[in-house]
């Protein structure tokens, strides 16, 4: 599931999460989620609020948990530039008071519902990016790949895994803010893309610990030429329709949600980056 709330942007989006063949077969609903929102500073410059999130599939109401960490994450978000703060502002210590939110509004919802933390676990990416700089946290799995200045695809944090093989952290476990990963990045960031584990062994390269950038150009291509504001919706039903394909369930059973972003900069570059 997914939301997205877009003002005049001068960015161009793309987002979908799929649901995964396991999940169909077992009967259970997609337990990935989403959300993007673009938002401006105190100075006028425009921001935009990337959030992904994978709910565990051993949780038994992981895709409320990965629901409510996205649009919680969002609403911090925009307090946070509310109150004048600007990306360059951003901090350790801020990103862990965002992950501690997510925390509170989970715990308050299954005190309501008479349910456990653990049953809301879920994974949480988010990018944050502004006119001249651009902040990332995670905790979990999946992963964020940017354009770095020389126009290489490079990954902003590698996927946190647990001690078991196919296990990760969650940001309902205790010690989650602790264990987040954070960076600020003090360069204008014009192309990112955010994607839970469903599609990790089809964009990185586990031996190597790098990208797969045939990948990223091939499918920044549509989004380059777009000329919808913000959010495209079409392009966006179109990533859905991939994501579900055989071309990738074929490859993965599991969930898949994938976010890709470009600035309008980046986009009117010429087109044979989509070839």
């Amino acid at each position: 599931m997914g939301f997205c709330r877009m003002n005049h942007s001068g960015w161009r989006i793309a987002a979908a999460s799929a649901i995964g063949s396991s999940h169909v077969k077992q009967g259970t609903v997609c337990q990935d989620s989403h959300a993007c929102q673009v938002l401006t500073d105190r100075d006028g410059g425009t921001v935009i609020a990337l959030v992904v999130s994978d709910g565990a599939g051993s949780a038994a109401l992981a895709d409320e948990g990965s629901d409510l960490a996205c649009r919680t994450i969002v609403e911090a978000v925009e307090v946070f530039l509310a109150r004048g703060g600007r990306v360059s502002d951003l901090c350790l210590d801020e990103a862990r008071s965002w992950v501690e939110m997510v925390q509170e509004a989970i715990s308050l919802r299954a005190t309501d519902a008479g349910t456990t933390l653990r049953d809301y676990a879920c994974t949480l990416l988010v990018a944050v990016i502004g006119e001249d700089g651009a902040a990332f946290l995670q905790v979990g799995d999946g992963a964020m790949v940017v354009a770095d200045e020389g126009g290489e695809w490079a990954w902003v944090h590698w996927p946190q895994r647990g001690v078991y093989a196919n296990s990760t952290f969650f940001v309902t476990e205790s010690g989650a803010a602790d264990r987040m990963a954070f960076d600020l990045v003090p360069r204008k960031v014009d192309e990112v893309a955010l994607f839970t584990d469903g599609i990790e062994s089809l964009v990185l390269h586990y031996a190597t610990k790098s990208v797969h950038a045939p990948f990223f150009e091939k499918i920044f291509g549509p989004v380059r030429l777009s000329t919808a504001e913000g959010l495209d919706v079409a392009l966006s039903g179109g990533l859905e329709r991939y994501l579900s394909s055989p071309a990738v369930c074929d490859r993965t059973d599991d969930d898949k949600t994938l976010i890709l972003a470009t600035r309008v900069e980046a986009a009117e570059r010429p087109a044979e980056a989509s070839q």
